[in-house]
């Protein structure tokens, strides 16, 4: 910079407006002039201008008696007030499940996303739509989850749920919209801006030392701003409303004196050991310095507190390593000391930092020194080294302007467009659901597509640099579809066993059914179908599943219905063997089981009336031509659909018969004819009965053991 170009600042507080001239040579910066202009109302209000006229007057004064100094001055370099920021955390999540990839643009997605709703928890509830009427000067992320877990980078990573939480600071658009306002009324065009907490931070703590946790207290009349650093970064901002001007009042009502002459006496207090003042009922009084600190004590105290209490919050509830004081409330009587006690600190830890401070600042030799221009100094050169630019770019063809303390960036511009960037994605597909085996399974839809980021017609992403003049593209992107998917691609290969029966191999696989109808695998599953596979659990499904129908009605357990009554008998069942060991139908089998069946003796009707223990037939043991017969008569009836069965009919599995009892009529000879076949000869002609060698007739009655015979006589 040439010697004759000069530097002109501004600091716009809450009770005055100071004006500083800075010359640049060779790094260095020198102060050569500087001039404090008081309001002449409350047009501020906690660094908000409340009144742009009676600001711009101010300013306008400054300028002119400048300009008779130094020449004509058209740009200068202003701060917004650090009390302004909004500092607010924030948290976002995602369901990733499924997705194969969590890329770098998905979690500057994520974080914008955080952004915007701290955005909206400053503007005062989320669903606010002029949340976007707040600038975001900058945020940091806290940590990253997965699954519930904090992990270093979501970058590639696999799990159900993803999120970041993080800190963002924010501005109001109109406090920088009122400034510029008071500028352009005062003829001045603002040639950098900065923010106040910066200005200080910049000039005080330089970057090397930002790695300390340490909070800068900028001291006004009617707010003090707080800004603290850790980790190599500034990670809060806040502001209390009270400061100087509680000091003030605490003189003004113990000494009665109105405002401006408690103002003047509080200053005269920092410098000397007693004060001198005149109330308002026209008396004279000398007051030492120790007298009038403790009467305005508890008034110091509170100043203490508020500002303590700040800076414990901001700081998650832990002391700083230190506190740096600068701005004219900081030459408040014992602030320093009840400070540090208030933060368990010894007392040079708390101190204030001074011009002596910033060792690249020269003065004119007609300037004094004081805290209270550490922060004008600081907007002067700040504005000059880290700027804070306004660009105006074209979001969807809609002009938007823009705050950038660094770079700006794609994603900054869609945040100041008001673009809900939990929007921009498409939504998932349509889930479906799906019941297999009689339980529900859920089936995610595709995930919806990315959102189309054009710049000046070319794709772009997130964290693209913007300048002025951009035009940018969003289009949101497609919705998911729902899942296309085959029963193969659900179950894969049904499962399969192999069996050993009576010595051949047979190979079974589960059966699947949709809706109660077999189904190809190669079929694409519909929302609500009901699914099912199963495998043969049991010996009877397997001889069903292979069609083994003759063995299986072998090993059915036997019964009949008796006059009504359904009786089982064990002695016809076939037996079942598996792996040796005799089994059930019901009992389970595995791959590669040896199952064996024997079968069931032939089921007649004399062996089931012999199992139930009915005597359905009278017997009697004889013999006749020397050969034994057993005689026998019906004492019971057996009938099948309404037919008669004989002793040796074959009985059907589940047949169903009907009894009914016969009266026996004693054992005669005759009988015999219906067991014995007799030849008689050809030229025979009488014949005689023989029962035990003597004559008988053929009504005799029998006994046990008889012999008979029969005696043919020729001719």
């Amino acid at each position: 910079m040439q010697a004759n170009e000069k530097l002109f600042a501004l600091d716009i507080g809450t009770r005055s407006v100071v004006g500083i001239i800075l010359e640049e040579s060779e790094g260095r910066h020198e102060v050569i002039d500087i001039l404090v202009r008081e309001h002449k109302d409350r047009s501020m209000l906690d660094g908000q201008i409340h009144d742009v006229l009676s600001v711009s007057e101010i300013i306008r004064e400054i300028k002119d008696e400048l300009e008779k100094s130094h020449g004509t001055l058209t740009k200068v370099c202003v701060a917004a007030a650090g009390r302004a920021l909004k500092t607010e955390r924030s948290k976002a999540v995602v369901d990733i499940a499924g997705k194969p990839m969590f890329s770098k643009q998905d979690i500057l997605h994520l974080e914008l996303t955080a952004v915007q709703l701290a955005q909206a928890a400053v503007a005062g509830e989320r669903n606010n739509e002029n949340s976007h009427h707040y600038y975001c000067v900058g945020y940091s992320v806290l940590y990253y989850q997965l699954d519930g877990e904090v992990i270093g980078s979501l970058i590639d990573q696999r799990g159900n749920e993803a999120s970041v939480e993080i800190i963002a600071t924010f501005l109001p658009k109109v406090v920088v919209e009122s400034l510029l306002s008071a500028l352009d009324r005062a003829g001045l065009e603002m040639d950098a801006l900065t923010l106040e907490p910066i200005a200080a931070i910049n000039v005080l703590i330089p970057a090397s030392m930002r790695r300390l946790n340490v909070a800068l207290v900028d001291i006004g009349a009617g707010t003090s701003d707080i800004a603290l650093t850790d980790t190599g970064t500034v990670i809060a901002y806040g502001m209390v409303p009270v400061a100087g001007d509680e000091i003030t009042e605490a003189v003004s009502d113990e000494f009665l004196l109105d405002f401006p002459l408690a103002e003047k006496a509080k200053r005269e207090l920092h410098e000397q050991n007693s004060i001198k003042i005149t109330d308002i009922l026209g008396f004279e009084i000398e007051v030492s310095k120790e007298e009038a600190i403790s009467r305005i004590a508890p008034a110091i105290e509170r100043l203490a507190d508020s500002i303590g209490d700040e800076i414990l919050r901001l700081n998650n509830y832990k002391s700083p390593k230190a506190v740096m004081l600068v701005g004219g409330g900081s030459l408040t009587p014992e602030l320093p000391k009840r400070l540090a006690n208030k933060l368990n600190l010894p007392e040079n830890r708390a101190a204030i930092r001074g011009l002596d401070a910033i060792s690249s600042v020269s003065f004119a030799s007609h300037i004094d020194k004081g805290p209270e221009l550490v922060t004008p100094i600081g907007i002067a050169i700040a504005a000059k080294q880290s700027p804070v630019q306004y660009h105006t770019v074209y979001v969807n063809g809609q002009p938007v302007r823009l705050f950038e303390v660094n770079k700006l960036t794609v994603g900054d511009c869609l945040l100041a467009a008001g673009i809900k960037m939990n929007k921009l994605y498409g939504k998932p597909g349509l889930a479906m659901i799906v019941s297999l085996n009689g339980k529900n399974v859920t089936i995610p839809g595709k995930h919806g597509q990315p959102p189309t980021l054009l710049r000046n017609g070319s794709p772009c992403t997130f964290d693209d640099d913007v300048h002025g003049g951009d035009e940018l593209t969003v289009l949101k992107g497609e919705d998911g579809t729902i899942t296309e998917l085959t029963f193969q691609e659900l179950i894969g290969e049904l499962p399969t066993k192999a069996v050993i029966i009576n010595g051949s191999r047979y190979e079974i696989s589960a059966r699947m059914t949709c809706n109660s109808r077999p189904v190809p695998m190669s079929q694409e599953i519909q929302d609500r179908d009901e699914i099912s596979f199963e495998m043969p659990y049991t010996i009877e499904d397997l001889l069903k599943e292979l069609k083994l129908a003759e063995i299986l009605n072998e090993a059915r357990p036997f019964y009949i219905k008796l006059d009504g009554k359904e009786i089982q008998i064990p002695d016809f069942t076939g037996k079942i063997y598996l792996n040796g060991s005799e089994v059930k139908l019901q009992h389970h089998f595995d791959h590669l089981d040896d199952i064996r069946f024997e079968n069931r003796p032939k089921p007649t009707l004399a062996k089931a009336a012999e199992f139930l223990n009915l005597k359905a037939f009278e017997s009697l043991p004889v013999f006749f031509n020397e050969q034994q017969f057993m005689l026998e008569k019906e004492s019971i009836q057996f009938h099948r659909n309404g037919s008669k069965l004989n002793s040796s009919d074959f009985l059907l599995n589940g047949d169903a018969l009907t009894t009914r009892q016969k009266d026996v009529e004693p054992f005669i000879f005759q009988d015999i004819f219906n067991f014995a076949q007799i030849e008689i000869p050809k030229d025979s002609g009488r014949f005689t009965l023989l029962k035990n060698g003597a004559k008988a007739a053929f009504d005799e009655q029998l006994a046990p053991g008889d012999k008979l015979s029969i005696i043919f006589e020729n001719k």
